[in-house]
């Protein structure tokens, strides 16, 4: 069952074709981890959703409060008997149907659907774990790259060259020659004391687990975080590599090319997510 502007129906309900999310990729998404019926992160997530829209110049519906959506997510998971185990959440927001690039509206629908997974809390994976940079296309470093909008054919492509290349997963770069993410993350790149993570002006996401992330690390006397652009160069010179997303929580890099990594920072970070977790 999915949820459309409020109705519960079948699933494979099939949009038109004069869908602008679909025509234009005129829409976005937001993808959220449910733990029996708990939204991880969700202001932040809402807020983000807020944030994209007014970029995209969407019409906020006046009714579309963080207590509505999570309503509306919940009713979801019921519908679907996820409320008790654990969910992966993707909210579609596009603008309504009307015009060509013009739109000739900026209402929208919004579409929630939900899938059980099975992790509830954060596990380190340990095995092999091999990427390499993606340089068929570059990002560009703007606004725009920092939403989760419908535009995301350089992640597909790229998803599709690290499967034919039997890697786990590709880095982007942008134009300035910078690693900016992973085809399906945040990136963060530990060498000594010191972690990093590549700046929104880079054309990064701006990830809701990132921002977890950087929190974390803000805490820890041991440790400094920069927000500074990562070369090439720097990958295979640090101690360790590591991605985050919302779904899988911290997923660490094994190999570089010709270098592996330790993940001894991520293990640190991922007990000390978990806790978060618990605690919020």
């Amino acid at each position: 069952m999915i949820n459309f502007n409020g109705i519960l129906q079948e699933d494979n309900t099939v949009i038109s074709n004069n869908n602008r999310g679909y025509s234009y990729g005129d829409g976005l998404f937001e993808t959220i981890k449910a733990v029996h019926g708990k939204l991880l992160f969700f202001e932040d997530h809402y807020f983000r959703l807020m944030a994209s829209m007014r970029i995209l110049r969407m019409e906020i519906p006046m009714n579309f409060t963080m207590e509505f959506l999570e309503a509306q997510i919940k009713r979801t998971l019921e519908a679907n008997n996820l409320l008790s185990q654990s969910g992966r959440v993707k909210i579609q927001i596009d603008r309504v149907e009307g015009g060509l690039y013009l739109p000739e509206s900026n209402d929208v629908n919004f579409i929630i659907s939900v899938k059980a997974i099975d992790e509830d809390f954060y596990l380190l994976n340990e095995n092999k774990y091999e990427v390499d940079l993606y340089k068929d296309h570059y990002l560009s470093p703007s606004l725009m790259s920092t939403l989760k909008s419908n535009n995301k054919v350089i992640n597909v492509i790229g998803s599709i060259y690290a499967k034919e290349n039997r890697l786990d997963n590709c880095l982007l770069i942008n134009t300035n020659k910078s690693v900016v993410e992973a085809l399906n993350g945040n990136l963060f790149l530990v060498k000594g004391t010191t972690i990093k993570t590549p700046p929104l002006s880079d054309g990064c996401l701006k990830g809701i687990l990132r921002k977890q992330i950087m929190e974390i690390i803000k805490l820890l006397p041991d440790y400094t975080l920069e927000e500074t652009s990562i070369s090439p160069f720097e990958l295979q010179k640090a101690d360790e590599l590591f991605t985050t997303n919302v779904i899988k929580g911290i997923q660490s890099i094994t190999k570089y090319r010709k270098k592996e990594f330790k993940n001894d920072v991520a293990k640190m970070l991922l007990q000390k997510l978990n806790v978060k977790v618990r605690l919020g």
